[in-house]
């Protein structure tokens, strides 16, 4: 075998080229394992499990889950962290239902007002940490209180019924799957594209694996990381207003927890958590995962203690997998 140094740049790029698409359809191959493991294990030990209703019933919870997971892919690919999505799920909520019963608008107006909020949290998110090179971690801590306390004042702390106006959005279509299903299924896709096949992306990824080399590249770290957290931002309004379509109300408690359980989904699908490596595929396969265990569990009979110890045990098991796997 040649001494690398005596490869042509386009061999170079070939051979890097294979070595990712390699560790990639390892990872994916993985992750769909596990997950047919899981389904055949839960087929076996329960008598409904392995039906259409069963997968319907997954499918159609997971829409919201499974967009806030994949921003939250994208700011924990730059080495980031978001700790206020559920917060911000919440206040974008409770605006949009205050837009559609307290201000009467329509909701092609309330829609744009929703986004809009969830944007802005993101914004202030992504220019306190790249501008001010504050830590991730307080910054988003900070906002999951300002934007919960946020959602209580708009809301009065009170649910708020929408109603018809927004309940058609979660109607189920083809062999009952939803479109908020649909919808998910389009920004993974969207995403992973993005990801895979834009200079944002590739962006992305660089300032993950080392932020300083990729200044000295020439990437726009501080606008990159902006733009990120912003994204996230927005599509968690987006799954806010998934979440008040299926719930037909404004709950100023919703999300409680969601940041835990996307950055669950996130590791799972194999997104380091030291940045610069990941997939919304492989993440849009986690929150599978993690839907099918708890419904799989619910079946068993398993009690809420149970179940917090299976998913936990689960996250530590993908967060070591992650530690060896960037050793090797």
């Amino acid at each position: 075998m040649k001494p690398l140094w005596t490869l042509s740049p386009q061999s170079h790029r070939r051979k890097m080229r294979s070595a990712y698409l390699y560790r990639a359809l390892a990872d994916y191959l993985g992750l769909v394992a596990a997950l047919a493991a899981l389904i055949l294990f839960f087929s076996l030990t329960t008598e409904y499990f392995f039906t259409l209703t069963t997968f319907r019933t997954i499918a159609n919870q997971i829409p919201d889950a499974v967009i806030i997971a994949t921003g939250m892919t994208f700011v924990l690919i730059i080495a980031g962290i978001d700790l206020s999505v559920g917060s911000v799920l919440a206040l974008s909520g409770a605006v949009l239902g205050l837009a559609l019963t307290g201000w009467q608008l329509p909701l092609l107006l309330a829609l744009p007002i929703c986004v809009a909020v969830g944007l802005g949290c993101g914004a202030v998110n992504g220019i306190l940490v790249a501008g001010w090179r504050l830590p991730a971690f307080i910054v988003t801590l900070g906002m999951l209180e300002a934007a919960r306390g946020g959602a209580y004042l708009v809301t009065g702390s009170k649910t708020h019924y929408i109603g018809a106006s927004i309940e058609w959005i979660s109607a189920r279509g083809a062999m009952g799957f939803s479109i908020p299903f649909a919808v998910a299924l389009v920004v993974v896709a969207v995403s992973q594209l993005m990801l895979s096949h834009t200079i944002f992306g590739r962006s992305m990824f660089a300032i993950g694996g080392n932020e300083e080399a990729a200044r000295l590249s020439g990437i726009p770290v501080g606008r990159v990381k902006t733009a990120v957290y912003t994204l996230c931002g927005g599509l968690v309004a987006l799954a806010a207003v998934i979440h008040c379509a299926r719930l037909t109300a404004a709950d100023p408690n919703a999300g409680i927890g969601y940041e835990l359980q996307a950055i669950a989904a996130v590791v799972i699908g194999g997104t380091s958590l030291m940045g610069g490596r990941g997939s919304v595929i492989n993440t849009f396969i986690g929150v599978i995962i993690i839907a099918v265990l708890e419904n799989g569990l619910v079946q068993l009979g398993a009690q809420e203690p149970i179940k917090r110890l299976v998913t936990g045990g689960v996250i530590i098991v993908a967060v070591v997998l992650d530690y060896y796997r960037r050793r090797v």
